[in-house]
């Protein structure tokens, strides 16, 4: 038999990411490179015309004419080069997106759903979008641009030692203290960047609590502090802040200042000016370093930025790296088939299940849901019954024993084949931006109109989207909004429509209003009738009608048994339903809510 699930992989870096695009990379930054040497050589031509115009005695016009062809020539090569350079480099960002896209969605596509429980949409999605987005900057843009702010100085600096290399030592003087700084800059801001992140996470959250209980703080007379508590993560990240960019604001100021053409530009007038009077340089030779010297500061200073791309693009990776590093469901190399003959059997045997070692959850459960009846799920919060409830969809795969359907472990039945054996309607409904016929049929994209109506009829929602403008094609969040005893209907239509031999149904009613909690017990009762139902349940008198209750306490089955074998026994079960007598929980409608289904199960049986 197959392992619950594959370990999660070593995290994939940029390196791994841009393998795919790795070779067009490579020949773009080449063909980059190749240009920024290129590049050097019309202002080497300039100053080299200026030399043989201003020489003494005739001009030679042919040299001059030599000299400016040359600079055309490369100049338009360069435009070349670095035209070709970057639609190489833009094709290959096309690809590396589209690949780390489609490797996102293949690989998020067989974790266990369970996984996502732990992470909310906004981090997927910001690795999925904007974390993409960053690595396309580095990929079209930064290093094709780093290239240069590298090769561009050394090809300068190589041909200015070869023209004179005192004036080129004297050049170097702005550089090297412009780049200690800049080094020095880096390191400070490297170090400090943890703690500013920290501030920064702090203010964040303070924000977020801030703004989601204003009406709590509010309603309870707090509001003057909950204030107080932001202000105060304000004042403590402004003072993070400052003291992050004081320190390096000063080195890179200093910095830009020494690497400033006007810096540059003044050392070598100065230099010159002295090698000149002294008669160890002729007045002419001076203008390559007044030329080339200048446009040595700016590819230099520009390296902090692209610095800045390479480190968020790296951040981005990791990022986008742990995501593809998420554990997946193992899927059988030969499926089984679950014997389904005489209805849909589920069993769970020895069934544990930790979310980690410290964390156990679900502790020796043994329970057999027959084919055709339904099964409640009762107890305390936290007594694990939402995550017993998702071991049958598989948002979790058990840390020992076994849930089988039909006698086949769920680990040996293929995920496709699974989904069309369970379905589930969760308390918490999630629409798609999609049509409200395509939010319905999202288990059978190829169900005609009628089949969609009749299931929508059945979960009692049909009606209210007959009275929308567009009806069954009105978009989800665009055209409509509904509310959540509504979202809860839709889901359950998507059930009915999915026609699958077993349903689970967790806390189904617990956000919906009294008017709507009747229709969704209607809709339920329609889902229930036939099927093997696994229901999770909060409020006792909704599910007196059930085939079975199982009482779950600190992860283990505690009783079994109908709702007057339990009352009899004066157990948990009992004590639970005394309180929410006395506390008045439920009401009389609830009382019959998976009845009706259950005795139509019992007669078919």
């Amino acid at each position: 038999m197959t392992t619950h699930q594959t370990e999660p992989s070593d995290a994939v870096g940029l390196g791994e990411l841009l393998r795919p695009v790795r070779a067009r990379l490579s020949m773009a930054i080449g063909l980059q490179a190749l240009g920024a040497v290129i590049a050097v050589v019309p202002f080497a031509a300039v100053a080299e015309l200026a030399e043989v115009l201003l020489a003494d005695g005739p001009v030679e016009e042919d040299r001059a004419w030599t000299v400016a062809v040359i600079a055309a020539v490369a100049l338009t090569a360069w435009l070349v080069l670095t035209a070709l350079a970057g639609a190489i480099a833009h094709s290959a960002d096309l690809d590396f997106q589209l690949s780390v896209r489609r490797r996102l969605v293949d690989r998020l596509g067989r974790v266990p759903l369970g996984w996502f429980a732990d992470r909310g949409a906004g981090g997927i999605g910001k690795a999925v979008q904007h974390d993409v987005d960053t690595m396309h900057h580095l990929v079209a843009h930064a290093l094709l641009n780093l290239t240069t702010s590298v090769v561009t100085p050394v090809v300068t600096l190589a041909y200015l030692f070869w023209a004179d290399w005192r004036m080129a030592l004297i050049l170097l003087i702005p550089i090297v203290i412009g780049l200690g700084l800049f080094v020095r800059m880096l390191v400070t801001m490297e170090s400090q960047t943890a703690a500013f992140d920290e501030a920064q996470q702090r203010i964040v959250s303070s924000v977020v609590e801030f703004v989601e209980g204003i009406a709590v703080v509010k309603l309870f007379g707090q509001a003057r502090r909950a204030h107080r508590q932001y202000a105060q993560a304000a004042e403590d990240f402004a003072d993070s802040f400052f003291a992050w960019i004081s320190t390096a604001f000063r080195k890179s100021a200093a910095s830009e200042l020494a690497l400033s053409p006007v810096t540059v530009l003044l050392t070598v007038l100065a230099g010159g000016t002295a090698l000149i009077s002294a008669g160890h340089l002729p007045a002419v030779e001076l203008l390559p370093f007044a030329i080339l010297g200048l446009g040595l500061a700016g590819p230099m200073q520009a390296l902090h930025y692209y610095s800045h791309d390479m480190e968020k693009a790296s951040a981005a990776a990791k990022r986008v790296g742990a995501l593809l590093a998420a554990p997946e469901l193992s899927a059988p190399a030969v499926p089984r088939q679950p014997e389904l003959a005489g209805g849909a059997r589920v069993e769970l045997a020895g069934v544990e299940f930790a979310y980690d070692a410290d964390r156990p959850v679900l502790s020796g459960i043994d329970l057999v849901l027959e084919p055709g009846t339904v099964t409640a799920l009762v107890g305390a919060s936290g007594s694990g019954k939402t995550t017993l409830a998702k071991l049958l969809p598989r948002f979790f795969d058990p840390t020992a024993g076994a849930v089988t359907i039909g006698g086949v472990d769920l680990r040996d039945i293929a995920p496709d084949q699974l989904y069309r054996l369970v379905s589930f309607v969760l308390q918490d409904v999630q629409l798609l931006d999609a049509s409200v016929r395509d939010n319905i049929r999202l288990a059978r994209p190829d169900a005609d109109e009628e089949t969609v109506r009749r299931a929508a009829r059945a979960a009692a929602v049909d009606e209210r989207i007959g009275a929308l403008p567009r009806g069954y094609d009105s978009m989800v969040g665009r055209d409509v909004r509904f509310s959540g005893g509504e979202a809860q209907r839709l889901s359950i239509a998507r059930a009915i429509l999915a026609d699958t031999p077993i349903v689970v149904l967790d806390e189904a009613t617990a956000h919906a209003d009294p008017e709507s909690e009747a229709l969704i017990q209607d809709a339920l009762s329609e889902l229930a009738a036939g099927r093997t139902v696994l229901v999770v349940a909060h409020r006792l008198a909704s599910v007196v009608g059930v085939d079975r209750i199982v009482v779950l306490e600190h992860g283990r089955t505690v009783e079994q048994g109908t709702h007057e074998e339990l009352l009899a026994a004066g157990g948990r079960y009992a004590r639970m339903w005394q309180l929410q007598e006395q506390a008045g929980i439920g009401h009389a409608d609830d009382r019959d809510a998976y009845a009706g289904a259950s005795r139509t199960q019992g007669e078919a049986r």
